[in-house]
């Protein structure tokens, strides 16, 4: 059992064209005050900015936020290049309008959480770092 003392690092990002910011902007507020250390991108980022931005940080996940309905195309690129730059490693969560019928597919390439309209905060905060202690700090 490991023992960790840092911060959960959580790096997040707005893949695409998408403008709607207020829902990631409030979760990066609500990350923060659960003790998290969050580092937001902005909007308009790629899937290379986003991993190279969680590698660069030592994050321990990526979460994505879109209002479009195009996450299946969003997180495939994200975790297409989290393979390339041999990063599986970092946690992948998603939110925001995502089609039901998306989910498990998502859920196929390792996106976890998809978070949909309504999702409470600590919801979501305790899928965070219930992945993270078992996944990156391989706590039982």
């Amino acid at each position: 059992m490991t023992t960790q003392t840092r911060k959960i690092k959580v790096v997040l990002g707005k893949v695409g064209f998408d403008p709607h910011d207020r829902g990631v902007i409030v979760l990066t507020h609500a990350l923060r005050d659960a003790g998290m250390e969050v580092i937001f991108l902005g909007k308009f980022q790629t899937a290379e900015r986003v991993v190279k931005a969680a590698i660069d940080e030592d994050a321990d996940v990526i979460a994505l936020s879109d209002h479009c309905g195009v996450m299946r195309l969003i997180a495939t690129d994200v975790m297409a290049e989290l393979k390339r730059r041999d990063a599986t490693d970092i946690v992948v969560v998603a939110g925001g309008i995502i089609p039901e019928e998306d989910i498990p597919y998502l859920e196929s390439l390792g996106v976890t959480g998809n978070y949909r309209a309504g999702t409470s905060f600590q919801e979501i905060i305790d899928h965070i770092t219930s992945r993270v202690k078992k996944e990156r700090w391989r706590e039982v």
